[in-house]
């Protein structure tokens, strides 16, 4: 059966499925003051950056509106699946389900599946080449919804940033045990928990953080060589490559995909953020 997955712009592609047609991106807006621009195939990482650092106040980011999620559920296709990033983050996830009963409502039945991913940035990936997968073997619609949500329960997001302040003004803090000493260079260690951000623990300087973080999914994740590292970077690919260097050096994973972050994960990773997920 024919299928299209659709993406919000949080969701960080490899660049070789940008154009094809089984996706579809849904760009949310960024506003950073009077700087306001969609992430979409425009978005300027620098000039992003360059905007976010002079603002005093937080960046913050709107969500696609249901039509436009409406709109694309009317693609000439079997299966429609759907990626947001969490609803812990944002209200994208909220968007796609009412323009999913929009479109029942408008244009009739239609396997439409709306995932919350409990992530964001390269953890939406992961869900999106699954379902990829799972389409192009042949897997019903209904065997596909299963086995995307036994995988979210499995899937570990883990991630560490120079700069917390974009997800402390924004109130997604909460879980966190301890803040950053900027002037001790300590550098948090978090994970995502069903969307809820935590505190795994924590290190002095970029560096030993990695490291730590490299013993902790060595730890967490049983089967880990059996799965797939991805890992986002806003702006730091030496950074990235450092994080597979330091995993490599302590056991084997299936395959490594690294990924620049697009406008949305930008905003939450800062300048300098890795995303890790596996």
């Amino acid at each position: 059966m024919s299928y299209k997955i659709i993406v919000d712009s949080c969701c960080e592609l490899p660049e070789q499925y940008h154009k094809d047609e089984r996706f579809q991106f849904i760009p949310l807006g960024l506003e950073v003051g009077d700087y306001q621009i969609m992430d979409d195939e425009h978005f300027d990482q620098a000039e992003f950056l360059a905007q976010v650092a002079l603002y005093p106040h937080c960046p913050k980011s709107s969500c696609p509106s249901p039509e436009k999620y409406m709109e694309a559920y009317r693609a000439d296709v079997d299966n429609i699946f759907v990626v947001t990033l969490s609803s812990h983050l944002s209200g994208s996830y909220n968007s796609a389900v009412l323009g999913k009963n929009l479109y029942h409502e408008q244009y009739g039945t239609k396997n439409i599946y709306v995932f919350d991913s409990e992530s964001a940035s390269s953890g939406e990936t992961q869900y999106a080449m699954k379902m990829m997968q799972l389409q192009e073997q042949g897997v019903s619609f209904e065997e596909t919804i299963a086995e995307l949500e036994a995988f979210r329960d499995e899937m570990k997001t883990y991630f560490i940033l120079d700069n917390l302040e974009t997800l402390r003004k924004n109130g997604r803090l909460t879980g966190v045990k301890a803040m950053v000493v900027s002037t001790l260079n300590i550098k948090p260690i978090m994970c995502g928990n069903h969307g809820v951000i935590e505190q795994k623990s924590q290190a002095i300087g970029m560096k030993k953080a990695i490291g730590k973080l490299a013993d902790i999914m060595v730890k967490e994740v049983p089967d880990i060589t059996e799965r797939t590292l991805m890992i986002s970077h806003c702006n730091c690919p030496d950074r990235a490559g450092f994080m597979q260097k330091e995993l490599l050096a302590r056991t084997k994973v299936k395959e490594i995909v690294i990924m620049d972050t697009a406008g949305v994960s930008s905003m939450y990773a800062n300048d300098g953020g890795i995303i890790v997920t596996i």
